[in-house]
């Protein structure tokens, strides 16, 4: 029995110690190869598809951004186009170009030119004994005492460019490369504050030294100018400001004749003008103010009711890409801003 049992165990322990019967096998080199074809044929579609949906999102944001941009463009226009007493319709422009900032500069175009009236606060003395000057006006004055001052009024022209660029590989013109996008910018010459108290009628104005740089005028502002003749001594032609404030980048750039822009005609109709009454010249071609070739921002401009149509068409797709041309069938990339406007006052009216 002892050896029976003695006999089983070794039995039982030899099996115990041996390897498996058959040898584990991997995968086959073709069967890598199927696997690897049907991952590749899966995954290829899967990843156009992502590539294809960040591009979609990608160009669909960057059409919003450049809505938002146009709409922030249009709301500044039409509150600083809202103090306007005299806007200059296309022959007026053409009179008083020479006299404007960037004369010959075929590459910068005036599109709209205005006066207004703006509010200088705090900066005009109550009274001269106390306060001689404005630069001494202070805002926490009591009544009575020195620095007391009033707000007061004075003109600015405002003149708003459509300024194209040739250079590539400006900071205006990204991502780098030909067809740069066109800008939206603003110049603004202000008069300096009158002096009431001043005894001498050649010198109406307070001098430089009086005021201080929120109050002092532009150097190309002409103190000749007077609204009864308004396209004479409108500034002194020379000592503009050399760089004026950008409103707004990628303006269209396209030119060609897919480019949708009124006629004067049009203007006329759009801004309800009456024709005066002959013998009185009346030119409807005036009213249209444009560059002339891209048409990305115009203005139709009634200058005897003081009304103002702007439009600005946007160029999205510069954003992302240099050949973006508009097209009518990506005309949604190219979005259209318009707003008018009627200013607040009129000379002589």
């Amino acid at each position: 029995m002892k050896t029976l049992l003695r006999l089983l165990l070794k039995n039982q322990h030899q099996r115990n110690r041996s390897g498996p019967d058959q040898t584990e096998k991997g995968m086959t080199l073709v069967e890598l190869l199927v696997g690897s074809i049907m991952a590749f044929l899966i995954i290829t579609p899967m990843l156009t598809f992502v590539v294809d949906m960040l591009n979609t999102d990608r160009r669909e944001q960057v059409k919003s951004n450049t809505e938002q941009d146009l709409q922030a463009a249009a709301d500044f226009i039409f509150q600083d186009l809202s103090q306007a007493i005299y806007i200059y319709d296309g022959k007026g422009i053409t009179d008083i170009k020479t006299q404007l900032p960037n004369n010959g500069d075929s590459n910068r175009t005036p599109i709209l030119v205005f006066w207004k009236r703006q509010q200088i606060k705090n900066s005009l003395p109550v009274n001269a004994t106390l306060t001689p000057k404005p630069s001494n006006c202070n805002p926490a004055a009591l009544p009575g005492k020195a620095g007391e001052c009033n707000d007061t009024f004075v003109l600015s022209l405002v003149a708003y460019y459509q300024i194209k660029d040739t250079t590539p590989n400006l900071t205006w013109c990204q991502p780098s490369g030909d067809n740069c996008p066109s800008r939206i910018a603003r110049y603004e010459i202000r008069e300096p504050i009158k002096n009431p108290y001043t005894t001498d009628a050649t010198k109406p104005y307070y001098d430089a030294t009086d005021l201080n740089d929120g109050q002092k005028g532009s150097d190309a502002f002409n103190k000749d100018f007077d609204f009864s003749k308004p396209t004479v001594n409108v500034t002194t032609g020379v000592n503009f400001p050399t760089t004026p404030e950008v409103l707004v980048n990628y303006i269209d750039h396209s030119s060609n004749t897919n480019v949708p822009v009124p006629t004067g005609a049009q203007c006329k109709t759009l801004l309800g003008v009456i024709p005066p009454p002959a013998p009185a010249t009346f030119n409807e071609n005036d009213l249209l103010i444009t560059d002339g070739s891209t048409h990305s921002f115009y203005a139709c401009v009634d200058t005897s009711n003081n009304l103002a149509r702007v439009t600005i068409r946007g160029n999205s797709l510069r954003r992302l890409q240099t050949d973006a041309n508009f097209k009518t069938t990506s005309s949604a990339f190219f979005p259209i801003t318009t707003v008018q406007v009627k200013g607040l006052g009129a000379v002589g009216k």
